[in-house]
């Protein structure tokens, strides 16, 4: 059992937790996934790593409830623990294997929209243990939503926040903020964007035509996590790829986004019907109680 150490609310149905989870503290690199089941019951739901501590053996999650799953998990407690916390799955980002006095010459930009802060800060972390300062555009529809600013401080004092509404930092998108940083003089020499899917797709079409290389994590389209389900299948380069056994990380300019949002759309109405019957069984229950 993989118990949870320590829970936080970060923005409105969106938590951080602490997992007890030695084996996968010590294993654990920036740009994987991790499986979590709730109960003996419970499906499998992929989610990103967010941090992981090696000496104290624990493993950091960010959670949003969203359907029937995830509100089943967000409402476990310290304490409580989750039957299942395997991993680390995926492959770690590249980088991690270049040598570390080239990326010391290098100028990375992260663009972290919504829940994608979560696997963008283990990349800015390592970096910064390193050596190796970053860039990070951390982008949410409203400040109520922006999330893990404070440990990205932590991390690099570039450290930039976007809104669509303007009540904090830049007001518009992340591509935006992201073409005024370039007009500014700023000159990256690689882009990772991880967020929504329509997102990241639209930082991909800006840094190409800017003529920056760019990852992305495909991290949203998975569901089982092993490829066997083939929920997460994807074009890049012309070529159907696996976003958990190849990825979750891509060239973002090679990326067939039509097709994966597509998919990712279809996976969406599912889940709607889910909750639906969800919330009927409790109104049923309600009325039973009350009868």
């Amino acid at each position: 059992m993989y118990k949870i150490l320590k829970k936080r609310l970060l923005a409105p149905q969106i938590y951080l937790m602490d997992v007890e989870a030695p084996r996968l503290a010590r294993s654990a690199e920036p740009g994987q996934f991790l499986i979590v089941i709730a109960d003996a019951k419970g499906e499998r739901i992929p989610l990103t790593v967010c941090d992981y501590d090696k000496q104290a053996g624990t493993v950091t999650i960010v959670i949003q409830a969203i359907g029937a799953s995830t509100m089943r998990i967000v409402n476990m407690e310290e304490g409580d623990s989750f039957a299942d916390f395997a991993g680390p799955l995926g492959h770690p980002s590249e980088f991690i294997t270049e040598d570390i006095e080239k990326l010391k010459n290098k100028k990375f930009l992260f663009v972290a929209g919504g829940l994608g802060a979560a696997p963008v800060y283990p990349q800015v972390k390592w970096l910064a243990e390193r050596g190796v300062q970053a860039h990070v555009i951390i982008g949410a529809k409203t400040s109520e939503y922006v999330i893990m600013e404070e440990e990205f401080r932590k991390q690099t004092p570039h450290v930039h926040i976007a809104t669509d509404d303007g009540s904090q930092g830049f007001k518009g998108l992340v591509t935006d903020l992201l073409r005024q940083l370039v007009n500014e003089g700023e000159k990256f020499d690689e882009v990772i964007a991880i967020g929504p899917m329509i997102m990241m797709k639209f930082v991909a079409l800006t840094t190409k035509e800017l003529g920056i290389p760019t990852i992305v994590s495909l991290n949203t389209l998975m569901v089982d996590g092993t490829g066997m389900c083939g929920a997460c299948r994807v074009t890049v380069g012309g070529k159907t790829r696996f976003a958990c056994v190849e990825g979750p990380e891509f060239d973002g300019h090679q990326v067939d986004f039509e097709e994966a949002m597509r998919r990712q759309g279809m996976y969406r109405t599912i889940e709607e019907r889910r909750r639906a019957k969800e919330a009927e069984k409790a109104a049923g229950h309600k009325c039973n109680i009350g009868l």
